[in-house]
Order: C-alpha cells, then structure tokens, then sequence
C-alpha cells in the first residue's frame, strides 16, 4: 500500500500563499502609481477620512489619546513637508558640500526647493496614519480615560512654537516651501534658440 506524498502538498499551499501576497502588494502599489498625478484627489480623500476619524471620536466621546498621537504625527509629517532636504544652517558647518542647497543671497544662483518630505510621501503616511487610528477606535484598549481639554491646550501650544520656530528659519534662510506666485519659466518657441521666458 502507498502512502501519498503530503509533502509536495505542504510546499504548494506556502507558494500559493506568497503568490497570492504579491499579487496584492502589486495590485496595492499600481493603485498608488495610478493616484500619483492627481494630488487633488488624493488630499480630498484624505481629509474625508479624518473627519470621519473625528467625527467617530466626537460621537463616541473617547479615544483622546489616539487623536492627541495621530495631531503629534501629523504634525511631524507637516514641519519636515515644509523643511528643505538640505538644512542651510547644517551647511556652515560642513566643509565639503554634498549636494544643493538654498541661496542666502540676492545675486546668489537659483536652486529649486527639494523637501525633507516629497508631497507624495507626506499625504501616503497621512492616509495610513489616519487609517490605523480609525482601526485603533475599535479597541477598547486604547480608549484612555483621560482629561481632553489639557491635550488640547498642550497640542495647541505645541503646534504654535514649533511653527513659530519653523517660520524663523524660513525667514532667516529666506526660502517659501510652497511654488504658488513663483515665477514659472517655459520653453520659447517664437525665437530661434531655446532660451526661456518668464511667464507671466
């Protein structure tokens, strides 16, 4: 009598298993590739989902401790999107330059604004963040009872010093992480040579 092989059984079941993974994750990141050129979108979506993140702990009137963690976050995400990759005040310090940097002069060359956080990546952590807080409002675990209006007032606080200290450094350093009322520049066609032109 035979006995069946149960082991070529137990390889199939893992393979098919990590098959049926990476189909997802793949189906997963084409998705994101495919929400890419619409920032819009992206950023409506995300602000539907939290004030539905809100709106759960407002009428279920707890989970203060989550909604103070995920502010915090937030808020990290936030000041780095509006910190440049390079930090001018680190570049007196260091003897060899790297890599660009923003000019601290007015007759200095034009160097584009590279983020800390790319806008892409800023509104991903965003979503999933927010996505696992909601997630967190189901589990009585998290709900700490805890008096809300002090995490308020501190997150308030916070909030105001670091952007107060975020908006020294932009002065000081004389740069605007945003591109809105920057001149933009394209190609003229008109003449001969390809030169540039503001566009008004």
């Amino acid at each position: 009598m035979m006995i069946p092989d149960q082991g070529a059984d137990s390889r199939q079941s893992p393979n098919l298993l990590m098959q049926f993974f990476k189909r997802m994750g793949q189906s997963y990141q084409s998705l994101l590739d495919k929400s890419t050129p619409h920032p819009m979108s992206r950023w409506i979506f995300t602000f539907l989902l939290i004030t539905l993140f809100l709106a759960r702990v407002f009428f279920s009137k707890g989970w203060y401790i989550v909604t103070y963690a995920l502010g915090i976050y937030h808020l990290n995400l936030f000041i780095a999107f509006l910190s440049p990759k390079i930090d001018p005040a680190m570049s007196d310090f260091e003897e060899s330059e790297d890599g660009p940097e923003l000019p601290t002069k007015v007759n200095e060359e034009f160097r584009p604004f590279i983020r800390r956080l790319p806008e892409f990546k800023f509104w991903y952590s965003v979503s999933k963040s927010t996505v696992i807080a909601v997630f967190c409002t189901f589990f009585e675990v998290f709900n700490v009872p805890v008096f809300w209006p002090i995490l308020v007032m501190y997150f308030i606080t916070l909030f105001c010093l670091t952007m107060k200290r975020q908006i020294k450094h932009m002065i000081k350093y004389r740069y605007i992480p945003f591109t809105h009322g920057k001149p933009k520049y394209q190609v003229d066609h008109s003449k001969g040579f390809s030169g540039t032109i503001p566009k008004k």
